[in-house]
């Protein structure tokens, strides 16, 4: 059985990770050059969890894990107006959370390749998928606008993010499936020690109203950066077309000296999307099927992409590793949908819940953000607290 994977993100590596370890033939096509080496920090807990753990894959990602004491809002002079323990935060969520770096997730995943059996599975970066189609036959993809296509495959897995191209080829336009959650998300990482030397074990956050900056050190001398703000915001000023670091220097300046500094050193074109969500009727069609953020993104407001990936790859590699013939795929994809759907539209329902105090739009709704921080200190308010942050999770 032969598998072609568009995106070697986390949920395309694990999904081709799996089908290799049950004897399938994958061939992975990513349009980045390398693995990215920007991205923002990430909570992992919930089902993610769990599925790593049956997988092999999780002292991979514990390894790599940073250990994170508290979460920090911080006014323009770095002081604490509300903390979140974070150890008491893993106690409510089951008490294994991770603290980990997109770009690890995803090394992670790709050293997990290791795994497979010499040949099985290969991955091809700039290789960017420019057609794709499957009909109840057989699924293929052109890759770079190349006449040639790939050969035919069994199966065609989307795993190409937001932006999916298998998804736009084969199920439709973005706009039908994309739900933008009125944000905008940047990431990079900059070098800087004495930054890094400021933030320690914490994740700071500024306590800003329609803008919101994360700061946060790492093993180096390097401080990665999290920046999210409201789409309507983005007024070009003198109707002059800016670049992403221009526009990110105009909607954050006044944050203070750390986000200044920040700020100054933003490479040229750092990543900056669309908060959104994909809400589609159905995931696969043909011999194709979508996982990860091609089919289901909840958006980071949700917190739980990373988790939801890997179980979701784990699943799929479960329900199509076993088939060995071209007639056991179509209902391995139906049951996949039929088990994975109710657990994605609960993240992207706790997702569009979470939108107003992940970025209050006025003082009141700071204002308020701090008192419920503030309560999680309080017995039986700190279990609520856990249970608005990470939905159906918490015990």
């Amino acid at each position: 059985m032969k598998a072609i994977v568009a995106g070697a993100g986390i949920a395309g590596l694990v999904a081709a990770r799996q089908l290799g370890l049950a004897g399938w033939e994958v061939e992975v096509l990513e349009k980045s050059p390398a693995p990215r080496p920007d991205g923002y920090m990430m909570d992992f807990f919930g089902p993610g969890v769990e599925a790593s753990e049956r997988i092999g894959l999780y002292p991979r990602l514990a390894a790599v894990a940073y250990h994170v004491e508290a979460v920090e809002y911080v006014d323009a002079e770095l002081r604490p107006t509300a903390r979140l323990d974070y150890d008491q935060f893993a106690r409510l969520a089951g008490e294994k959370v991770l603290s980990l770096l997109r770009p690890d997730m995803e090394r992670a995943a790709l050293t997990a390749l290791e795994d497979v059996p010499s040949g099985r599975v290969r991955v091809r970066y700039a290789a960017r998928v420019s057609g794709a189609w499957a009909d109840d036959d057989s699924a293929g993809v052109a890759v770079d606008a190349s006449a040639v296509p790939l050969p035919g495959a069994d199966l065609l897995i989307g795993a190409d993010g937001v932006h999916s191209e298998v998804r736009a080829h084969v199920f439709g336009r973005e706009k039908d499936y994309l739900r933008p959650l009125g944000m905008r998300a940047a990431a990079f990482i900059v070098a800087d020690p004495g930054l890094n030397a400021r933030f320690a074990n914490r994740f700071l956050l500024t306590d800003t109203v329609d803008r919101l900056a994360g700061l946060y050190s790492l093993r180096t001398d390097e401080v990665a950066a999290f920046l999210v703000y409201r789409d309507a915001n983005r007024a070009q000023g003198d109707g002059q077309p800016q670049s992403t670091r221009e526009r990110l220097r105009r909607e954050f300046a006044g944050l203070g000296d750390a986000v200044d500094r920040l700020l100054e050193l933003c490479p040229e074109h750092p990543y900056d999307d669309v908060v959104a969500q994909i809400v589609m009727p159905a995931w696969h069609k043909g011999r194709a099927i979508l996982i990860g953020d091609a089919c289901g993104a909840v958006s980071l407001l949700a917190g739980q992409g990373g988790s939801l990936a890997i179980a979701g790859a784990a699943l799929l590699g479960d329900l199509l590793g076993p088939v060995d013939s071209p007639s056991g795929i179509d209902p391995a994809m139906a049951e996949f949908e039929r088990r994975w759907r109710p657990v994605v539209e609960e993240a992207q329902a706790a997702g569009r819940r979470a939108s107003s105090s992940f970025l209050p739009a006025n003082r009141t709704q700071r204002l308020l953000r701090r008192w419920i921080i503030r309560a999680t200190h309080l017995p039986g308010i700190d279990r609520l607290v856990a249970r608005q942050i990470v939905g159906r999770i918490a015990k």
